[in-house]
């Protein structure tokens, strides 16, 4: 299919470009080599002579790299990241943390701050983000925050990376509070979405990414989502094509979404969806859930509240079922009681002036943000709770029974 580019286009003419396709990680140094060069050009009002003494600084000055990755994905990809930097001309550096979202903390960030300094990394070096979502967040926040902002680039390993973390600027670390309840905006210089990474993806990884595509097509609606239904077979067999056009589909509808909301003022909370049920159930079982089954049961909680919270037909809840099912999205098998998942609710980032918001699909690309009377959102809890403990309960007599 051939490395696709697309292209983010924030304000003021401000972007960065994304690759997709196999092999793009050959090119990572070039590329980023390029991008350091430019970035001491854009001043158009400088003379020719300025502004080609500008890129020389910045060039000169970005000579170091660092590579931040996990403990599953460095013995995977780090030499071959590390040697295209150091083509490039980078001194390439790497810090490796434990896998996982136990990772994504405040003490790991700290570990990282101070390796930076160590390592004499300064305001015009760059921070490569290698991994999974967990890995895109905390490289990108350790950059952001390090000398008040250096670049970070991002090269994600993981499906669910390639479609959600990796572009949009959202950076984060979890609190015991919370998910990403401290964070910060601020954009990659460039993302490379290498497909032939995806050849070590376990089984539950790809479930994650396939939520989050789930997501993206009932949001965005037409082309989008009809493409994911008619084409859910040959995702779930990992056809590379299919993979590939799947990947690129939900970074342009991101990156559309991106450019008309980057701080999440308004229409960006579309990308929300799922998520604020999807929080509760991450932290109550302590980040042993996967993000992308939360996300998918987040998905299936609202639509079932929007029927009554908002305009939500009894026929986009089935449709949307049928998709999850079709992706072979496995439904949360914990229980966890209403009350508690009710406070968690509390907890998100997302509720303002103490009323709970959710975001609601009515029909594929029409969604709206409402606040839900907390009386509602605990019936609906109840339901889901009780929905749990049935659940368990049959498959323990049919268990039985065998």
């Amino acid at each position: 299919m051939g490395i696709q580019r697309l292209k983010v286009v924030l304000a003021e003419g401000k972007g960065y470009d994304i690759r997709v396709g196999a092999g793009v990680l050959a090119g990572l140094g070039g590329h980023l080599r390029e991008v350091t060069r430019s970035a001491g050009a854009s001043p158009a009002a400088a003379a020719p002579a300025a502004a080609e003494a500008a890129t020389e600084v910045v060039a000169e000055a970005a000579t170091k790299a660092v590579v931040i990755t996990d403990s599953n994905v460095g013995p995977l990809y780090l030499d071959a990241v590390r040697a295209s930097l150091s083509e490039a001309g980078f001194e390439a550096f790497d810090l490796t943390i434990p896998a996982g979202e136990g990772s994504k903390n405040l003490a790991v960030a700290t570990e990282l701050w101070e390796a930076l300094a160590l390592l004499g990394i300064g305001r015009g070096d760059l921070v490569v983000g290698l991994g999974g979502g967990v890995v895109c967040d905390l490289a990108g926040f350790v950059a952001s925050t390090y000398m008040r902002g250096i670049a970070c680039a991002l090269v994600p390993t993981s499906l669910l990376a390639m479609v959600d973390a990796s572009i949009g600027g959202k950076t984060a670390v979890n609190l015991a509070g919370g998910k990403n309840l401290v964070g910060t905006f601020r954009q990659p210089v460039y993302v490379a979405v290498d497909i032939e990474a995806l050849a070590t993806l376990p089984a539950a990884e790809w479930e994650n990414g396939f939520a989050e595509l789930a997501k993206s097509a009932l949001v965005d609606g037409g082309g989008f989502y009809r493409w994911l239904v008619e084409n859910a077979v040959g995702l779930c067999a990992h056809d590379e094509a299919v993979v590939q056009q799947a990947i690129v589909q939900a970074l342009t509808f991101k990156a559309r979404v991106v450019a008309s909301d980057e701080l999440e003022a308004g229409p960006r909370e579309c990308l929300n969806y799922g998520h604020t049920f999807a929080h509760a159930l991450e932290a109550l079982s302590g980040y042993t859930l996967s993000h992308g089954r939360a996300v998918a049961e987040g998905m299936r909680f609202a639509a079932r509240l929007g029927t009554e919270a908002a305009t939500v037909m009894g026929e986009l809840v089935n449709e949307q079922d049928g998709l999850i099912v079709s992706l072979g999205i496995e439904p949360v098998r914990e229980s966890y009681g209403a009350d508690e998942l009710f406070q968690q609710l509390y907890a998100d980032k997302k509720v303002r002036g103490g009323e709970l918001r959710f975001v609601f699909v009515c029909e594929p690309g029409e969604w709206e943000v409402a606040a839900v009377d907390p009386d509602l959102v605990k019936i609906y809890l109840i339901y889901w709770e009780q929905a749990k403990v049935a659940a368990t309960a049959a498959a323990a007599a049919a268990a039985a029974a065998e």
